[in-house]
C-alpha cells in the first residue's frame, strides 16, 4: 500500500506537532489510531468474507464435478448391465435352440421298435 519509511514517520510527526501543538496531539493521535484500527478490522472483515465466498465457490464445483463423475458412472453401469442382459439373452436362446434340436435329433432317431443305441458300458454281450 503505503510505503512510509522512518524519516517520513518523523516528517509527519514533526509537522503535527507543530500544526497541532503540545495539547491536542494526543488526542489527535488516539482519534487516528482508531480510525486505522476500525479500517484494519473493516479490511479483514472483507478479506474473511471474500475467503469465505471463494471457498464455498470451489466446494460448489467439487461438488458439481462429484454429482456429473456419479452421473456419468451411473450411465456407464446401466449401460454395461444392459449389454450384459442382452448377451445372457442371446446365449440363453442360442442354448435353447441348440438343446432343443439335440432333443429333436434324439427323437428323430429313437423309431418305435428300434433299439436304443449302445452306449460305451456294453461291449454287445446280452
Amino acid at each position: 500500500m503505503f510505503d512510509l519509511g522512518f524519516t517520513e514517520l518523523t516528517m509527519i510527526a514533526l509537522v503535527a506537532l507543530v500544526v497541532l501543538g503540545p495539547e491536542r496531539l494526543p488526542k489527535a493521535a488516539r482519534f487516528a489510531g482508531l480510525w486505522v484500527r476500525r479500517a484494519r478490522a473493516q479490511w479483514y472483515s472483507v478479506k474473511s468474507e471474500l475467503e469465505r465466498d471463494l471457498a464455498a465457490d470451489e466446494l460448489k464445483r467439487n461438488l458439481d464435478a462429484a454429482r456429473t463423475a456419479t452421473t456419468d458412472f451411473e450411465r456407464d453401469v446401466r449401460t454395461a448391465v444392459t449389454d450384459l442382459d442382452s448377451d445372457v439373452r442371446e446365449k440363453g436362446e442360442a442354448a435353447r435352440s441348440e438343446l432343443k434340436a439335440l432333443r429333436d435329433e434324439l427323437t428323430a432317431g429313437a423309431e418305435p421298435g428300434a433299439k436304443p443305441p449302445p452306449t460305451g458300458d456294453d461291449d454287445g454281450r446280452r
